[in-house]
């Protein structure tokens, strides 16, 4: 087989092969005893097994309601989180919980939705619904930041969380309508 010919360009300018070792790679730093575990970004959220918060919120009458009195007063308290009032998913979420009050009811359960809506959107949603349970507004998100619904930058993460006896025993975020009333009735 004939030798392939070189210009004589490129042969005067090919630099010569250097032996040059490739940069090494750093190896992963293993966390070791001494050192300070990692903090979750909101370390304020509460898990299954703690108490119920001790805040006070208004319903859609503007009445105030503290969620520890509220728990204190039955077996099991249900709050799901809901984006925005009168919007598509939201109202089969909570046309969901008002299909199955009945149930919740005789089963010891007080339900509480919760958005950031105001008051007087929170009773216009319970009017055009016929709900007969009350919406809590939070529109400062002190409730749904510690409940692990609130959505960065803003926003809330449709949800439901059950407390027995004022402890969380259920904890379910980011879930669809549906999941939300049929999960928690299947729950209790």
């Amino acid at each position: 087989m004939p030798e392939l010919r070189r210009s004589a360009r490129v042969s005067k300018s090919a630099a010569p092969v250097l032996d040059v070792e490739p940069p090494k790679k750093r190896a992963k730093k293993t966390s070791t005893a001494s050192e300070p575990a990692s903090v979750p970004a909101d370390s304020n959220e509460i898990q299954v097994g703690d108490k119920i918060p001790d805040l006070t919120l208004l319903d859609e009458d503007e009445n105030e309601i503290n969620l520890k009195e509220a728990a204190s007063k039955t077996k099991f308290l249900i709050i799901f989180a809901y984006p925005k009032a009168s919007t598509p998913g939201c109202t089969r979420q909570v046309c969901g919980f008002q299909k199955n009050f009945e149930f919740l009811q005789k089963s010891d359960v007080t339900v509480f939705g919760l958005s950031a809506d105001q008051p007087k959107s929170q009773k216009n949603f319970v009017t055009k619904q016929h709900l007969k349970y009350p919406l809590l507004s939070d529109p400062s998100k002190k409730l749904i930041g510690v409940l692990g619904a609130k959505k960065s930058p803003s926003g809330i993460k449709r949800s439901h969380w059950i407390f027995v006896d004022g402890i969380l025993k259920v904890k379910k975020i980011q879930i669809s309508p549906e999941n939300s009333f049929n999960g928690a009735k299947l729950d209790i």
